[in-house]
């Protein structure tokens, strides 16, 4: 658990998060060949990995109470369901702590449904980081996403996606999931709840446009590896752009450590009541969590 040091602070809860099973960190090179995702995200043998203990381990360090545990966007159903389970694993050996996220390939069709229902009843509070150009996901395609959105919210999951900004250097695992891309999915599916990580790559700024900020009414932010895209003055400007109340802590752990994340939100010249939202209120209201 986090140090006695650490309770003189609303709840903290750290959006977004992975980890792999001891088989995927030691055999890195064999799923690298397997998946593009993983080829995408972890080729670079200096690319970090880590799996539940140490995530705890950062955690109580970190005064972090809970982390939202993310999948990747795994092509293949089968290390979907492979990962899911370690995952899954995961939470039931840190009950309270970890919260999982299921990894999902939509193209899967009934598979993909089946595959929902199960993590659900394990324990899933949501979908995952999903990756629309990488799995090969049009997200225009009414026919091929219908019944993957109608289960995730006859379900109550959040859907989680990577998003990247169409501007901008360059760096792993950046790849084609630009604003332009969400912003269909988004209007054709106003019940469902979306975050997209990384500030959604830039969407929250195309609130200034009215008929924009009415679509993205169920649509969440989270700042996952923040200080390496933007300056800090972020927060402000998505908080004044969508609201506070849309901004979700993430670390983007093991990329980073949630000590760096935490520390550059306390440093803002935000209102305490902000901070605690964006630190873990906003993450409990979502998730349905007692702590408001």
């Amino acid at each position: 658990m986090p140090s006695a040091a650490c309770y003189n602070r609303r709840v903290i809860i750290d959006f977004h998060t992975h980890i792999f099973s001891p088989e995927i960190i030691a055999n890195r090179d064999l799923y690298v060949a397997l998946d593009p995702c993983f080829k995408l995200l972890s080729s670079n043998p200096k690319s970090k990995l880590a799996g539940a203990d140490e995530l705890i381990a950062e955690m109580n360090a970190s005064c972090v109470d809970k982390s939202i545990v993310l999948n990747i966007g795994w092509s293949s159903h089968d290390l979907c369901v492979e990962t899911n389970d370690y995952i899954l694993e995961s939470a039931s050996k840190y009950p309270g702590r970890l919260i999982p996220f299921a990894g999902i390939q939509p193209k899967a069709g009934a598979d993909a449904i089946r595959e929902i229902e199960r993590c659900t009843a394990a324990g899933a509070r949501g979908v995952g980081e999903i990756r629309p150009d990488v799995q090969g996901l049009d997200l225009r395609d009414i026919n091929q996403l219908q019944p993957f959105v109608e289960a995730l919210i006859a379900n109550r999951l959040v859907l989680l996606s990577h998003a990247d900004e169409p501007v901008g250097h360059a760096y792993s695992g950046k790849g084609g999931a630009t604003p332009g891309t969400f912003y269909p999915f988004i209007e054709a599916y106003p019940d469902l709840k979306i975050v997209l990580a990384h500030w959604g790559g830039g969407l929250p700024f195309y609130s200034l446009m009215p008929e924009v900020e009415k679509v993205l009414n169920n649509v969440y932010f989270d700042n996952a590896a923040s200080p390496f895209l933007y300056r800090s003055t972020i927060y402000k400007q998505v908080a004044s752009l969508s609201g506070v109340d849309k901004i979700l802590f993430g670390s983007d752990f093991p990329l980073l450590s949630p000590r760096r994340g935490i520390g550059e939100v306390k440093s803002l010249n935000l209102p305490l009541s902000a901070i605690d939202k964006i630190l873990g209120l906003n993450a409990a209201s979502l998730l349905g969590l007692e702590y408001a």
